[in-house]
């Protein structure tokens, strides 16, 4: 093989052509970024210095090209310096009064390489022979990075935000390379292993690439997360490992050994899925996401009407983000809106999120920007928004804005990816409110249309009676009697029209229920009095037994009325094609933190196969509606902390709903 091809083709030339593909990566992200230009010019560094190690270790006679490649690794700390220096914020001019000591140490270690107290000219491939320069610049190198990383942790201390944050990735990546590194130049001096030497190069490249991508992508990251990461995954293969090795052993003793191996894999598959959550809070890993997730799946269950929802995952995000501020934006007529914020929806901050799906400042200060991104930016900057993530496709359904937290610290990526998955969880919970919230309206409307034509001759009859006296008035208006009769006949009568449409109006009126003390017993009467008509038209009977006293309940009045018409109304198309007496009661009863109400029929019942599914939607054995009625009248109970049930089907009795109502706020 040719001297270039091998150069190709060896691990270290690779890795120094993947270096330069790092630092062209960098530089082409945003070559105004000084972080970035520094990480180009430390590619090229390193870059040189494994394709100096590449020809000190593949060909003969490499030692003049091991003394440059340690030569050009003794100035190493100084780049490193340099990176921590740029993060920090330090001018040039600052920069070069200070960088004076590494430089010098730098020259220093460089010369010791090329001299016979590093390694003698008579060493050679077979015979190696390390003199003592040897170790002294191992040593003066580990000193240099002992130092860097005291310096940066101090530093680091008096930073914050994302500038602490890259000071800790740069501690984890930059310092673990150069002393895996170093340890490796150890252990090939007293081993005589040239394997050692052989994966400096790579296990540098890995440290040096990931380091790169951590603080050069648009994703932040936490150190100490990156690091609980690490471990975690790391110790979760060893325990995998060592279960497969244990499984496969003992299975060996039972069966032939090929069969036992592959059982023993698939027992470590299932090991490893079980393991895994173990390990993750054994590491505190993703604890709070996994917080705010049951959070947010409890406040979806728990609250039905939008308002609502949007005010507790707005508690949610704040105490997640410890923030002071949070935003949830739903769509609707061209907007985005939600507690005080609104953004038109073809406004250059929604397009950007459109594109960009999620944004942190720090995220934007990374990449090259478009205009209606520095939209955006400007925009996060002047509301003091530390993160915002979208939902939906070009015409967004969601987005989650929350402030920057008390604390300063930017949010990284995995919290970003929380923020995600929780944005997810609330969109499907608005929109399943905001569904509700229509068909609640639609069922009302039906309501309203089915009181309308039974409730038109009880408003005829008292506009025939005032028809017929005011035609009479002309003749008896000196009768004193007469006119007494007529007032308070004609006071009483628009009265009852008057309550009859301003009950309609309320059935017809979307709202949001409020609970509160309310006496039960006469809003029953008041709905007992719209259902009245539709029953007597169809000769009906409305049975009423209120036996609960107290009878003072926790609940909204609009709510109670809105459920008993629909059950009522139910009741009535099921008993009217009854024969002989047909009628319908409501019954109420103390119980032990509450009052019962019992609506019962002698119809003929609920089907066996329909109770499972009863109060799900779009479930109705009749041949008009939509089924919708029960679970709009379960999900109304349900925000009120009240509960609706029916009794099993028994031979020769009708349909029994159950509701309970709470005596005080829950």
């Amino acid at each position: 093989m040719s001297g270039p091809e091998q150069l190709i083709l060896h691990p270290a030339s690779l890795a120094a052509i993947a270096a330069l593909m790092v630092g062209f990566g960098a530089l082409w992200a945003n070559p105004k970024r000084a972080i970035n230009r520094v990480f180009f010019t430390g590619s090229l560094h390193v870059s040189a210095w494994l394709l100096c190690f590449e020809l000190a270790v593949g060909r003969e006679g490499g030692l003049l090209w091991l003394r440059w490649a340690t030569a050009i690794g003794g100035f190493l700390p100084l780049h490193l310096w340099t990176l921590a220096a740029v993060v920090r914020g330090i001018s040039s001019r600052v920069w070069l009064r200070r960088a004076w000591p590494w430089l010098l140490a730098a020259v220093v270690l460089a010369v010791i390489c090329f001299s016979d107290w590093f390694i003698p000219s008579y060493s050679s491939r077979d015979a190696k022979v390390f003199g003592l320069g040897y170790f002294v610049y191992i040593g003066g190198v580990l000193a240099l990075y002992l130092v860097l990383l005291v310096q940066t942790l101090w530093q680091a201390r008096a930073t914050s935000g994302v500038q602490r944050l890259e000071l800790q990735v740069l501690l984890l990546g930059g310092c673990a390379a150069c002393f895996t590194a170093i340890t490796l130049m150890v252990l090939n001096a007293i081993v005589q292993d040239p394997i050692y030497i052989r994966l400096q190069p790579l296990v540098v490249l890995v440290f040096y690439g990931g380091t790169a991508w951590a603080m050069l992508t648009s994703r932040v990251f936490d150190a100490r997360h990156m690091l609980f990461i690490g471990l975690q995954k790391l110790f979760l293969v060893l325990a995998v490992a060592l279960f497969i090795w244990a499984a496969n052993e003992l299975l060996a003793m039972l069966m032939p050994p090929p069969l036992a191996f592959v059982l023993a894999i698939g027992l470590g598959l299932w090991f490893a899925a079980s393991a895994g959550p173990w390990f993750q809070l054994v590491f505190d890993v993703n604890l709070r996401g996994e917080d705010a997730r049951r959070a947010a799946f409890k406040a979806a269950r728990s609250e039905s009407r939008p308002e609502r929802l949007e005010s507790a995952f707005v508690q949610l995000l704040r105490s997640w983000s410890n923030a002071d501020r949070a935003y949830v934006l739903m769509h609707a007529n061209g907007q985005l809106r939600g507690e005080g914020m609104e953004l038109p929806a073809n406004g250059e901050v929604v397009r950007a999120l459109s594109e960009l799906r999620w944004a942190t400042p720090e995220r934007l200060a990374r990449q090259k920007l478009e205009p209606h991104e520095i939209g955006l930016q400007r925009f996060m900057a002047e509301e003091n928004i530390g993160v915002m993530v979208a939902l939906g496709g070009q015409s967004l359904n969601l987005i989650l804005a929350v402030g920057v937290p008390v604390t300063r610290r930017p949010f990284t990526y995995p919290q970003v990816a929380q923020l995600v998955e929780l944005a997810s969880i609330m969109e499907s919970a608005m929109d399943r409110a905001q569904y509700s919230v229509k068909a609640q309206h639609a069922e009302q409307l039906a309501t309203v249309g089915l009181l309308g034509a039974s409730l038109a001759h009880e408003i005829r009859n008292p506009l025939v009676t005032i028809k017929t006296f005011v035609q009479l008035l002309p003749k008896h208006y000196a009768d004193p009697i007469f006119r007494e009769k007529f007032f308070t006949l004609i006071g009483e009568e628009v009265s009852r029209i008057d309550r009859l449409t301003e009950q309609l109006l309320d059935l017809a009126t979307p709202r949001a229920y409020t609970p509160k003390p309310v006496e039960l017993h006469a809003v029953l009467l008041n709905s007992v009095e719209l259902a009245s008509a539709k029953a007597d038209d169809r000769q009906i009977r409305i049975i009423k037994e209120f036996h609960a006293a107290p009878d003072t309940v926790f609940t909204d009045s609009n709510a109670v009325k809105q459920v008993l018409l629909n059950l009522c109304f139910n009741a009535i198309q099921a008993v009217e094609h009854q024969e002989g007496d047909r009628w319908i009661k409501l019954t109420t009863q103390n119980l032990a933190d509450g009052v019962q109400l019992v609506i019962e029929d002698n119809g003929p019942g609920i089907a066996a196969e329909m109770l499972p599914r009863l109060f799900q939607p779009f479930q109705s054995s009749k041949s008009t509606g939509f089924g919708l009625g029960l679970a709009i009248c379960s999900d109304i109970l349900r925000s009120l902390k009240a509960t609706i049930t029916v009794d099993p089907p028994t031979a020769g009795r009708g349909a029994t709903f159950r509701i309970n109502f709470p005596c005080r706020a829950s």
